[in-house]
């Protein structure tokens, strides 16, 4: 399935492990079943919710190849195939190509904190490498260093460069590379608090990790403002904010992971340097699902 200026809901997927830390492929075709047929627009996989700091390229290579096969063409499928290092990045890049990927998600280089123009090299040298879209990845809070705006609006002309994933929580700077929407560049919210308020400037959608327990609801809000209701869609927004605000208590995805076992979906535990919730974070993310109705 192409990857177009995708609109709506892409939910960040987790990936679920057995007790002893190898991927529970049973659980995630379950999960990845659910999300289709919850209405979900896009599979992320792959990406910081998908804990694949921490995976071999091995396992990487399974996931994505099981995510596309379960998945089988039903909805778009994106890869994160970002790395610090550019080639490392075009190896990766190339890879989930030929897997078949839709579209791949880029991370702007962490620890080496390249200065603007080797930023914009490290994205324009894989987008030149590949045939499929590439969304850039702004995630200062992970990475140590922000896409200047400069680059943004350099990257938004490059014809293989379809996007970017915003989740740097800085309304401003959204505002500014919100300039470069149009038909060849879309702006997608990283951060489910402000999903609203980013579509307000023109955004697509988001790319959720919200989306992993509500994934209706996440879609619903999306599909709403988009279609025109925007009093429903900042109604439920805000109805459900608090559990948005909650998945991030602690370093995602420890939250979200949390939440699915509490719902009973079994997708294990994280992966160290990861580890379990401290309990009163818990007992809040606990009372929080019980209020949304989710336990």
């Amino acid at each position: 399935m192409k990857f177009e200026h995708l609109q709506g809901s892409i939910v960040a997927m987790i990936t679920p492990f057995h007790g002893d830390g190898s991927v529970n492929f049973d659980v995630l075709t379950e999960l990845l079943e659910r999300q289709i047929a919850a209405g979900t627009d896009g599979i992320l996989t792959l990406g910081t919710t998908g804990e694949y700091s921490t995976m071999s390229h091995e396992e990487d290579a399974a996931v994505v190849e099981h995510t596309i096969r379960v998945v089988d063409g039903r909805v778009p499928v994106m890869v994160g195939s970002g790395s610090n290092c550019t080639a490392t990045q075009i190896e990766k890049s190339r890879l989930y190509q030929s897997m078949g990927a839709d579209a791949l998600l880029l991370i702007a280089p962490y620890y080496n904190k390249a200065n603007a123009e080797g930023m914009y090299r490290h994205f324009a040298e894989t987008a030149d490498a590949v045939d499929i879209p590439c969304i850039l990845y702004n995630v200062p809070g992970r990475t140590g260093c922000s896409i200047p705006v400069s680059v943004v609006e350099r990257l938004s002309r490059h014809p293989n460069i379809a996007g970017i994933k915003e989740a740097s929580g800085d309304m401003s700077y959204a505002m500014k590379i919100a300039r470069c929407v149009g038909p060849d560049f879309a702006l997608y919210s990283g951060n489910d608090d402000i999903t609203v308020p980013l579509m307000s400037i023109g955004g697509s959608g988001v790319i959720s990790v919200y989306a992993n327990v509500m994934p209706a609801m996440c879609h619903q809000i999306v599909a709403d403002w988009l279609g025109g209701d925007h009093a429903r869609a900042l109604e439920n927004h805000l109805r459900y904010l608090q559990l948005m605000n909650d998945l991030f208590l602690e370093v995602n995805p420890i939250p979200v992971k949390a939440a699915m076992n509490m719902m009973g979906w079994n997708v294990g535990p994280m992966r160290l340097p990861l580890c379990e919730m401290g309990e009163a974070n818990a007992t809040v993310l606990r009372r929080t699902l019980e209020e949304a109705g989710l336990l």
